[in-house]
Parts: structure tokens; C-alpha cells; sequence
């Protein structure tokens, strides 16, 4: 793996499965930090992952940080940032835009 750009990303992690050609790969990393995003928000937490490293930065609206390795360790650090349960399976972040967000 490039130490830069974490490309290829690492094997055996069911998040990362579905690229086939590096673009791909980028394209849906992309994807996944504006969900994160707009998810996270709402606990007082910015998600970001500019494709420029390996793993996903949280950091609360206060300044503290720190980088994940994968969208699965997301969620208990974010827990720990914001101080309460997160749950990504809430129904105001996963019913259909259509019914507003």
C-alpha cells in the first residue's frame, strides 16, 4: 500500500469491495466521507476523508481528532468523541430524502 495515498486499500475489508479500477475506489470513499458527514453533524463531529490518506478523520466542533482506519472503526470512535450512542441506523438518517432529512 502507498504510505501517501492509501491506494491500493488494504485487502479484506467489506467496506472497500465493489471497485474495480482505482477511480472507482476514490469515487465511493468520496461518497461515503459526505455520508459520514451529513450523518455525524447532528453529534457535534465533522467526518472527513479527502482520499489524501489512509482512513477517515473525525474531529468534534472543539478540535479533538483523530483518523480511522476503515468505516468500521468510525462508529465506536465517534461515540467516544461525541460522549452518547450513535446509531447510523436511525430513521432520520436512513428514510428516503423525499420524506426530508
Amino acid at each position: 500500500m502507498c504510505s501517501i495515498c492509501g491506494f491500493p486499500a488494504s485487502p479484506g475489508h467489506w467496506t472497500e469491495a465493489g471497485g474495480n479500477t482505482a477511480p472507482d475506489r476514490l469515487r465511493a470513499r468520496f461518497r461515503r466521507g459526505q455520508v459520514l458527514k451529513s450523518v455525524l453533524r447532528s453529534y457535534g463531529i465533522t467526518a472527513h476523508d479527502g482520499g489524501v490518506i489512509p482512513g477517515i478523520q473525525l474531529a468534534t466542533f472543539s478540535g479533538a481528532q483523530v483518523i480511522v482506519p476503515d468505516l468500521e472503526a468510525v462508529w465506536p470512535e465517534a461515540e467516544r468523541l461525541a460522549g452518547v450512542v450513535i446509531d447510523p441506523l436511525d430513521p432520520r438518517f436512513t428514510r428516503p430524502e423525499s420524506e426530508g432529512v
